[in-house]
């Protein structure tokens, strides 16, 4: 009897699909990549720089018995389907499946499909194809360009400085970390004031005098313009109209990380793996079907039949007036792997209809999912913006508001904009309003923010470094080399982290750049589209980048870590400051001759009694560095707060005080100081 075999990567996705094929199919699972550069020849490359950059791949350590099982499957079967992801990762590793396991082009076909459905699997069956070699190139040369790089550059930071490593991607997103700090550490904070007129319903801000902006940087400019207002106010315009506010596109990789971070609180990594879990396959009560569409692309395109679906889905359940357009990118460059957005591959599968098959985080992510592509197809919202301009002898006051005249998309997802304020009937007021009182307030400009994750992989996105498959995957890198930390959700640059970034700009700023990462992604696009030759370009590139390192590594002063006056007790050798990810230590500098590390107990900081257990409330820090404040009797008193004890007790109840942002209140009770 016949069989043809299928090969996928993962052990998830191959139970899946077989469950949709017939007897004569037999699906089975790579486990990812089988093969990757060797780590021979000059400087461990894998790659024959004197042979037109001839790569040198290898069986991945433990993947050898894997391999001759999939060898032994390939000899029984009459015909091979290369089924992995539909990117240029999934086409690497085809073809890496191709050549490992010695197929010819008669014994196999690829076939691709960007969601796990019956229908849409046994479909791909039909539009079979050959190995993109474009593709191919496009991911190999990728490859080779982050191992020259990855290689000579970490190598160099590991003998000049503490950091343990550097990448062509990597270092580009530690440099907006670090280039932020410097913005954050150079700002210079200036005062200014805001005038604001308070009514029975409304308050306004003053925005002009005449026709000209207001700026008032003192507080004695407010008081003179204070001094020049009465309580009566003539309403000089009153302008209303209608506004759209436009429904936004299914999401892409980007997009969807972006979102799962600010509104679910995941990491871009936790949000993949989620997202991987749903697209390939989740048990259902009579089937396993995967909910969404492929996770890693940059496209926004629907396909007609979701699309067609979905118009129908929408009349039925919100009526022929919430029914709206297809969204098209605006973007002509930089969109890969032309398959669809990420999407339920069912409307009719309700986020509520499944949510007893998934966990709680899963279910969140499909809710969004789901929300956000059902929203892309519906009519705008229509919002019904008011401008009201208040003089009061020639200084105009201006408040603005709106109220959502359709909802439009807004049915079904929340955009989180602001409206503003809601305004009442200003026809009542005849043409003049009177003030309860007038105010002015003190403020000072703010410096730049830290990135959070969310923020910072739109930067990443809007600047062209990397691709959204790779952000989660940089951001975990520069975590795990403790280059940075997070602090409230916020990327902070480490010492380590800062040096490194200098370093690397010392010698390598012409490639270590925004501007040279955009562009290389952009010729790794024209390699997959078959526009650039893929030698040319890693020809050009390390004839560039060698000499650079060469130079560095002759010319790159050497970290000398900080001594701290004592002497090593097992050699009396200096004792120095170093660092790692997890901070700084103190350690003989005879290393690794000697390996003596001292041990430092720091007594914790002592804030108060705790009144739970007559313990003692301390100050403690999270894994991650944050600080909070605990019982130094856990886990047998399990007190604990975010916000700083002040070392008072609540005159109420005897609770603790707290030092909050905007008051100081009372843990147990209602108290505020």
């Amino acid at each position: 009897m016949s069989m043809k075999l299928v090969i996928v990567e993962s052990p998830s996705k191959s139970k899946t699909i077989e469950k949709y094929l017939g007897k004569d199919y037999k699906v089975v699972s790579s486990l990812g990549h089988i093969r990757d550069l060797s780590t021979s020849g000059k400087y461990g490359f894998g790659i024959d720089l004197e042979n037109h950059y001839k790569p040198d791949y290898v069986i991945i350590k433990g993947k050898k018995k894997l391999v001759n099982e999939l060898k032994k499957e390939v000899k029984s079967a009459d015909c091979v389907y290369l089924a992995t992801d539909p990117d240029r990762e999934g086409e690497a590793i085809s073809w890496h499946l191709y050549d490992t396991l010695g197929l010819n082009d008669n014994m196999y076909r690829r076939i691709v499909f960007n969601e796990i459905t019956k229908n849409v699997i046994l479909d791909s069956f039909q539009h079979a194809r050959m190995i993109d070699d474009n593709l191919v190139k496009s991911q190999e040369t990728r490859r080779m360009l982050d191992r020259i790089i990855g290689f000579r550059l970490s190598k160099l930071m590991q003998s000049k400085t503490g950091g343990k490593s550097a990448g062509r991607v990597q270092s580009v997103a530690l440099k907006l970390i670090v280039d932020r700090e410097r913005e954050i550490l150079a700002f210079v904070p200036e005062d200014y004031y805001e005038i604001e007129a308070v009514f029975a319903d409304f308050k306004a801000k003053l925005d002009s005098y005449k026709e000209d902006k207001l700026e008032i940087k003192t507080e004695e400019e407010a008081i003179a313009i204070l001094n020049k207002l009465s309580s009566k106010f003539i309403i000089e315009n009153i302008k209303k109209e209608d506004k759209a506010r436009k429904a936004k596109p299914p999401y892409i990789t980007s997009t969807l990380q972006q979102e799962a971070s600010s509104k679910l609180n995941f990491t871009s990594k936790k949000t993949m793996m989620l997202a991987q879990k749903l697209y390939e396959g989740i048990t259902l009560k009579d089937e396993t079907v995967g909910l969404i569409t492929y996770m890693r692309t940059d496209s926004i395109r629907l396909s007609d039949e979701f699309v067609k679906s979905t118009y129908g889905f929408i009349r039925d359940n919100y009526g022929d007036d919430y029914v709206g357009y297809v969204k098209t990118s605006k973007k002509k460059d930089n969109v890969q792997d032309a398959h669809e957005a990420i999407r339920p591959t069912s409307i009719n599968r309700r986020p509520d209809d499944v949510r007893e098959y998934l966990t709680s985080d899963e279910f969140k992510l499909y809710k969004l999912i789901y929300n956000r592509a059902l929203a892309s197809l519906m009519k705008d919202a229509v919002m019904e913006v008011t401008s009201i301009i208040l003089n009061n002898n020639d200084y105009k006051f201006k408040v603005t508001g709106s109220i959502v005249k359709f909802d439009g998309y807004l049915k079904v997802y929340d955009d989180n904009e602001d409206d503003g304020e809601l305004l009442p009937d200003f026809g009542k007021y005849n043409g003049r309003v009177v003030s309860e009182e007038i105010n002015y307030s003190a403020h000072t400009t703010k410096p730049p923010a830290r990135y959070t994750e969310s923020q910072l992989i739109k930067k990443m996105e809007t600047l062209g470094i990397g691709r959204p498959s790779t952000y989660a995957t940089t951001i975990g890198i520069l975590l795990e080399r403790g280059y940075v930390k997070v602090i409230d959700k916020k990327f902070n640059p480490t010492e380590i982290g800062i040096e490194t970034t200098d370093k690397l700009q010392e010698f390598f700023k012409d490639i270590i750049n925004v501007d040279y990462t955009r562009d290389m992604e952009e010729d790794l696009d024209k390699i997959a589209e078959g526009k650039l030759y893929w030698e040319n370009l890693l020809d050009r590139f390390y004839k560039d980048f060698e000499p650079k390192v060469e130079n560095a590594f002759t010319s790159m002063e050497k970290s000398k870590p900080e001594e701290t006056g004592e002497l090593c007790p097992n050699c009396n050798s200096p004792l120095v400051i170093k660092r790692s990810k997890y901070g700084k230590f103190v350690a003989c500098s005879n290393y690794p001759e000697c390996k003596y590390i001292k041990n430092d107990k720091v007594n914790p900081i002592e804030i108060i009694p705790c009144p739970k257990c007559g313990g003692k409330i301390v100050e403690k820090k999270t894994k991650k560095g944050k600080i909070f404040y605990g019982c130094n009797n856990y886990p047998k008193c399990k007190l604990a707060t975010w916000d700083k004890p002040t070392g008072e007790l609540c005159p109420k109840c005897g609770g603790i005080l707290l030092e909050n942002k905007d008051n100081i209140k009372c843990m147990e009770c209602d108290y505020l100081k």
